[in-house]
């Protein structure tokens, strides 16, 4: 993901990034170089790593401290503990805690035991995976189904069971790291279109095609962009598609279930179900267990995607507890109770957004499960990511090279069990610690005398 964006200098209001270290530097900072031990990089980072946590700056790796509620605690990555309003967890319609989900879960191990045992192309099917897979046909009006062991490894494998050596890829410059990585590991011939530009896809699919016609392209993008809440012109992009004898692949990872009529994703809200190419997605948003799927119009697709995906041939299949947990919550998405749920988490969407405006904050892209709030410069965000805690709010930071230079910002992510009240405060939260983190008034002289010092 470290090529998505086009360098930028750092933005002169980020000074603070001056004072302090640990307000400076990117993961990006230790990738490539030439080193003779190959240790030299991870000690470097590790050494970077570590002053950020003393100094309260590394909102990362940390530790669910019971189910992922409106209301959480997390062990944070330097042992302490922070607690309050949850944000921070992606299980959109709350069903990971559905007494129907567990009981589900529970029946599984007392019925399969608790692993496949082996991939798919081998004897690691469990039965319900193919019921499984049926049921995933019906809810995408899509013929054939293949899972994954995980979402990411869903997009990774098809792009790299399906793209050859010269083949091209045509992609959103935004679309999920799964896909930029399949892409680059399947050919050099990756062509990155600026985010949701139908005219910019159209350019490059005309150039790849004025250079022959004997070789076949993948047009990627994704349902609802995870990072800007945002959304392509689906139909747009599938006739592009079909103008140019290209194949469109649509990851509906964050989508599915949670949006749109029946839980059909960001296809069911543009009237395009069951008329795309290639969907595929992961069951870690909405459906409450790891793994992801490819869903497509061919049965020679899907067998191909069994033993050419080398993520799910050299992979084991999903466990029959996942499988279980999916089957059920699949069931809640397509009934009644999913579409109480659907409307309860959209309440809270659209009440945390209105929330946001108020404070005077730039909120990205549509209502979504998602809700990104724009920092800006990434010292300034890791400062108010450092002050969340202490507001009792969890949520996720987002900085470089994950987004674009100078444009960290802050995701939210809801739940149906949310209520809009909990959004309001959540938005109240946000904007105190953001009060709280305002750069000190030093921070100008402290700009003044370190360029005297440079002169």
């Amino acid at each position: 993901m470290d090529d998505r964006f086009e360098e930028q200098e750092p933005d002169a209001s980020d000074t603070l990034a001056l004072l302090d270290p640990a307000l400076a530097g990117s993961t990006r900072d230790f990738v490539g170089g030439a080193h003779a031990d190959l240790r030299t990089r991870p000690r470097a980072f590790h050494d970077w790593l570590v002053l950020r946590r003393e100094r309260g700056l590394h909102p990362y790796a940390r530790t669910l401290q019971g189910p992922p509620g409106p209301q959480a605690r997390l062990a944070q990555a330097d042992g302490s503990l922070a607690s309050g309003l949850n944000f921070s967890s992606q299980d959109y319609l709350s069903l990971s805690t559905h007494p129907a989900v567990c009981a589900a879960a529970t029946e599984a191990v007392q019925r399969w035991g608790v692993h496949s045992a082996g991939s798919t192309v081998l004897a690691g099917n469990v039965g319900d995976g193919d019921r499984l897979e049926q049921e995933l046909a019906e809810h995408l009006a899509m013929p054939h189904v293949r899972l994954f062991p995980t979402g990411w490894a869903a997009g990774y494998g098809l792009l790299r069971a399906l793209v050859g050596p010269e083949d091209h890829v045509v992609m959103d410059q935004l679309a999920h790291n799964c896909l930029h990585e399949g892409a680059r590991a399947a050919t050099r011939h990756v062509h990155l279109h600026r985010h949701l530009d139908v005219a910019h896809a159209r350019t490059l699919l005309q150039r790849i095609r004025a250079r022959g016609a004997q070789h076949g392209i993948l047009l990627v993008t994704e349902g609802c962009f995870s990072m800007d809440a945002d959304a392509p012109d689906l139909a747009a992009l599938q006739a592009l598609a079909h103008e140019f004898d290209a194949l469109l692949a649509v990851d509906v990872a964050h989508d599915l279930g949670s949006m749109g009529p029946q839980g059909q994703g960001q296809p069911g809200l543009q009237g395009v179900h069951g008329e795309l190419d290639i969907v595929l997605g992961s069951f870690s948003k909405t459906l409450a267990a790891n793994g992801g799927f490819v869903a497509c119009r061919e049965a020679a697709l899907a067998e191909y995607l069994r033993y050419y995906a080398p993520t799910t041939t050299f992979s084991n299949t999903l466990s029959p507890v996942q499988i279980a947990v999916v089957r059920e919550s699949l069931r809640l998405v397509r009934s009644a109770e999913g579409l109480q749920r659907r409307d309860a988490l959209m309440q809270t969407v659209l009440a945390l957004r209105q929330a946001l405006h108020w404070q005077g904050l730039e909120v990205l892209g549509q209502p979504s499960p998602i809700v990104p709030v724009l920092l800006g410069p990434t010292a300034q965000a890791r400062r108010i990511a450092r002050a969340l805690p202490g507001q009792g709010l969890l949520a996720n930071l987002v900085e470089y090279p994950a987004v674009a230079l100078n444009r960290a910002r802050m995701r939210l992510q809801c739940m149906a069990a949310h209520t809009p009240a909990q959004a309001l405060e959540a938005a109240r939260r946000l904007g105190r610690a953001i009060a709280e983190a305002a750069p000190p008034e030093a921070v100008e002289t402290a700009q003044m005398g370190l360029d005297t010092a440079e002169a």
